[in-house]
């Protein structure tokens, strides 16, 4: 196929994906498309397949073999999101997706590796299409959870089939919503009356069934988390509606009754949900943490901190205390609801004594040992608290009475190992200090002396380091001997003055003798 060929085949492509992604883009209308906008998706999707088959017939007399097949698969392909689209020939459509397919699988058998890996996305995309045609005959026993599945892979292929399966799956719920007369909790049985709060417990409840089921090991993280946003928001429309029918309840004391009842249920079961998930989330934060540490083989991308579980062990806490108070909120408490605030106080202390180990980490990791060291003895007091707890209720968690023993035996390590890297930690700093202090000299054996630098030279200034900068000689304190410093001579006095001077008699001013003198002072003058 020649260069100005293979440019017009692009052109009749180019079209064909232009008319394609304009009625997707119609399709991502956020409140849905009305009638004119779904009138215009349909022409879009018209006008995308007939691009397709023109591009078909073109390959098929100026491309090489494997160039036609494709444009045959893609004419294939978009002629079958217009049948999906139209819901009109079911049987042409899954004929045209069942033809592209065997074209996408045959065609990844060989090629490169992108092309083949390209094939087969292709393929999965495909197969969720054939399945929902294939359902829509009636030659398919698909179970709204199965639905649900397709619903949510993703794809560009299956932009087309998500409002499909919504519409089919809200359908469903209207038909079993008819049955659910009534929600159970804690062996309470609420009566649900609006049918729109109906639909949207059912939807939660088929959610629940799928995400607790033994097959949901399988899932990743992900998939799970995107199951726990898609109940927290059924739950919540239920909530909205029962809350409407507060409002024009009035002051019929029953239906009042009976709706605040099924308010408290929905409300304590979203919280258990959530419990589910942030649990969720703690289980990836271990596994995380565990690796880092090398006490676990599995690959993680995410780093992690002691921090972050300390953080989630605070929300654990938080909505099992909020949990407990709305189940024991109401005017008569029932014997159900005490034993399970019991179970919640139990679980509470649980996660308190995670909190605190953790948070011992987290203290250790940053070299309190001490700190560290009591916060280990206290979460080794909750872990045991915690599981004497359990073991007083009737019915208790082995599992997580298997994490207590754990926890507690854990925290003995960690306090001992802390305790060690405390006394070790003070035996250097005395080590430390000693060698600082015998470093320590009193004179400076340089031969450059204004290289020298004293402490008591410098005591009305501000140096971080007295030594020199770039020296790895520690500081002086003084000189010792001290130096010879300058001292001012005292004057020399030169007294000339004294020989001439005729100083005055001072005869007069002398003592005269007495020469009167006694018997005995005579004989003792002489």
């Amino acid at each position: 196929m020649g260069t100005l060929s293979g440019r017009f085949l692009h052109v009749v492509l180019y079209s064909a994906e232009r008319a394609w992604s304009s009625a997707m883009e119609i399709k991502q209308t956020p409140n849905g498309a009305n009638s004119h906008q779904r009138a215009h998706l349909i022409r879009r999707l018209s006008k995308a397949a007939k691009w397709g088959d023109l591009l078909e017939r073109l390959c098929s007399e100026k491309a090489d073999p494997r160039t036609a097949l494709e444009a045959a698969a893609y004419a294939s392909y978009m002629r079958g999101n217009l049948l999906l689209e139209r819901e009109a020939n079911w049987e042409n459509a899954l004929r045209k997706f069942k033809n592209a397919r065997a074209v996408y699988e045959e065609l990844g058998k060989y090629g490169d590796v992108e092309n083949q890996v390209l094939c087969r996305q292709r393929v999965e995309e495909l197969d969720p299409s054939i399945r929902y045609c294939l359902y829509k005959m009636g030659r398919s026993n698909m179970k709204e959870s199965e639905l649900l599945d397709l619903s949510t892979q993703e794809g560009p292929g299956l932009d087309l089939l998500q409002g499909k399966l919504e519409a089919v799956m809200a359908e469903a719920r209207l038909q079993q919503a008819v049955s659910l007369t009534e929600l159970e909790w804690l062996g309470h049985k609420f009566p649900v009356k609006n049918e729109k709060t109906r639909v949207c417990i059912l939807k939660a409840q088929e959610m629940e069934k799928d995400l607790l089921s033994p097959t949901s090991n399988s899932l990743v993280a992900d998939k799970k988390f995107t199951f726990y946003d898609k109940i927290f928001m059924a739950y919540q429309d239920a909530k909205r509606h029962i809350r409407d029918d507060l409002v024009t309840a009035g002051g019929a004391e029953d239906m009042r009754e009976d709706l605040i009842g099924l308010d408290k249920a929905v409300s304590c079961i979203l919280l258990q949900r959530t419990i589910e998930r942030n649990s969720l989330l703690v289980s990836l934060a271990k596994n995380r943490l565990r690796h880092q540490q090398g006490l676990s083989d599995e690959r993680t991308e995410k780093p992690t901190k002691p921090e972050e579980l300390v953080r989630l062990y605070d929300l654990l806490i938080q909505n099992i205390t909020d949990l407990s108070d709305l189940a024991t909120s109401g005017r008569e408490r029932r014997i159900d609801e005490s034993s399970y605030a019991v179970e919640l106080a139990a679980r509470r202390l649980a996660f308190q004594a995670e909190r605190c180990f953790y948070l011992a980490q987290s203290y250790s990791a940053a070299g309190k040992f001490a700190e560290a060291y009591v916060l280990f003895h206290s979460a080794r007091g909750h872990a045991d608290s915690a599981l004497q707890s359990q073991q007083q209720l009737q019915v208790s968690d082995k599992g997580l009475v298997k994490e207590l023993r754990e926890l507690s035996e854990q925290c003995r390590a960690q306090s001992c190992l802390v305790h060690a890297w405390a006394l070790n930690k003070a035996e250097k700093a005395e080590e430390k200090l000693q060698k600082g202090v015998a470093s320590l000299s009193l004179k400076h054996e340089s031969s450059r002396k204004e290289d020298v630098k004293y402490l008591l030279d410098y005591l009305d200034k501000y140096e971080a380091a007295i030594s020199v900068a770039g020296s790895k000689e520690p500081p002086r304190i003084v000189q010792v001997p001290p130096p010879f410093t300058t001292v001012p001579c005292r004057p020399i006095v030169l007294d000339t003055a004294l020989n001439a001077i005729d100083f005055p008699s001072l005869e007069g001013r002398l003592k005269k003798e007495d020469k009167k003198k006694g018997f005995l002072g005579k004989w003792w003058g002489s």
